[in-house]
Formats: structure tokens, C-alpha cells, sequence
């Protein structure tokens, strides 16, 4: 584990999946969270379940794909803990069609949630950002795999994260870092049918032969956070099982 005593997270898409599994990790480290999430009550109910004090948690309901919600959780998180260490948006869909099937409403909100949400959060804290902080964006193997037949759209999004990544690193250095992760398949809720319909072909291809779980991906951003990785920026880590080396 990591040592984050008093270092503030800011996590979005904290209800479920890689955003509680980061939530948890960090807190266990001794950070203070800041949780974010469309599905208020869950959210409420994992502060108390993580501090039913409220000293280091506190939550509240976030869309992130309204830039007025990214203004308003930063500011949240800013006067309930007074600075952001750490930002790790986490806010997420993944929806599955093909291309030729995929509406404008389900391609807009796609765009909406996995892209603009990461821009709109990012740039909100971006001035309020301690010195030394980190940003974490969570990319997807999708990104990588040189297509992602039936996730056309969000593998798209995931594209397009990478890049923003590297230019936030150019950007924000030496005051921030910026790096990703691309997960492989992990069990998390988001991808729950993809799994019972796959499941056996995704881990056959997997060398590791099973599928992710979300802390172990937790814990790369948490590393990525850390003063371990205090010369990575501009990066994007793998965790895969080595389903794809690229």
C-alpha cells in the first residue's frame, strides 16, 4: 500500500467497478475521497460504509456529462477538503451495437459521458490542483486493440483519452502529472453481459487465464499517484493480463 495520509482523491463514477475499487484503495492509504457518482445514494452509502465519521469522506450526486456538475463537485471537494491531490475520473459507459446500429442519441451520450466528462472535470481542477498532484485517466484495452468490434463508439471515446492524456502531461507539467490506464476485462458491473456472453473466449486469449479485478487496478493508479512514480508522466499502463502487448 501506498502512503497518502493527508492527500485529498477526487474520484468520479465512484458507485461501482474501478471508481469504488479506487475510492476504497486510496482510503485505506489514508487519503481523504471525494466521491462522485450519478447514483447518489450508493455513493452516500459507501462514504458512511468507508467513514461514518465523515472527516476523510463525503459524497454527492454528479452527471458527468454537464460541465455545470464538474464545477460543481470540484468546488465541493475543494471546500469540504480544502485542495485536490488527486483526480481520477472514473465516470463511465459502455454500450454494445454496431456501428451501422448505433444511434445519434447512444453515440452523443457516449461522447457526452466518456469524453467530455474527462475534459469538463479535468478543466475544472486543473487551477485548484495542488503542486505535485496527479491526474489519472481511465483509457480502455478498446483503445488499443486497433478496433473493438461493437464498441465502435467506445473505443472511440478511449481513443481520444490517450491523446488527451499526452497533451495534459505537456500542458500541466511540471506542476502536474498526467498519465492512464487501459484496462483489459475486469469484473466490474459495466461489463457484466459482455463477460456471461465471453467470458470463456476472453479468458482463453488471456494468458493470465482469468479476468481482471478492479483493486488490482486501483492499485496502478494508486502507484501512478504515488511518489513512486514521481518521473512518469504522459504514460499509459497496460493491465490486461496480457490479452494485448503492444
Amino acid at each position: 500500500m501506498f502512503e497518502f495520509a493527508e492527500k485529498v482523491l477526487l474520484v468520479t463514477g465512484a458507485a461501482s467497478g474501478i471508481g469504488r475499487a479506487t475510492a476504497e484503495y486510496f482510503f485505506k492509504c489514508g487519503a481523504s475521497v471525494f466521491l462522485a457518482d450519478l447514483n447518489a445514494n450508493v455513493v452516500a452509502e459507501l462514504a458512511a460504509k468507508l467513514d461514518a465519521t465523515g472527516s476523510r469522506v463525503a459524497s454527492m450526486k454528479y452527471d458527468a456529462g454537464h460541465a455545470t456538475d464538474a464545477k460543481a463537485v470540484v468546488d465541493a471537494c475543494v471546500s469540504r477538503f480544502g485542495k485536490i491531490d488527486f483526480l481520477v475520473p472514473c465516470a463511465g459507459i459502455y454500450d454494445d451495437n454496431l456501428i451501422e446500429n448505433i444511434s445519434d442519441e447512444q453515440w452523443l451520450r457516449t461522447i457526452s459521458v466518456n469524453l467530455n466528462g474527462v475534459f469538463y472535470i479535468v478543466r475544472q481542477a486543473i487551477p485548484v490542483m495542488s503542486d505535485g498532484g496527479a491526474i489519472v485517466n481511465m483509457a480502455s484495452q478498446a483503445a488499443h486493440l486497433g478496433g473493438s468490434i461493437r464498441h465502435g463508439h467506445y473505443g472511440a471515446t478511449k481513443g481520444a483519452i490517450l491523446a488527451f492524456t499526452r497533451t495534459l502531461a505537456k500542458e500541466l507539467g511540471p506542476r502536474i502529472r498526467a498519465n492512464a490506464v487501459s484496462p483489459g476485462s475486469i469484473e466490474t458491473p459495466m461489463i457484466a453481459r459482455n463477460i456471461a456472453t465471453r467470458g470463456e473466449e476472453i479468458v482463453s486469449r488471456t494468458p493470465l487465464r482469468r479476468l481482471g479485478k478492479p483493486e488490482e487496478i486501483a492499485s496502478v493508479v494508486a502507484f501512478l499517484c504515488s511518489d513512486a512514480a514521481s518521473f512518469v508522466t504522459g504514460e499509459t499502463i497496460l493491465v490486461n493480463g496480457g490479452s494485448y502487448m503492444g
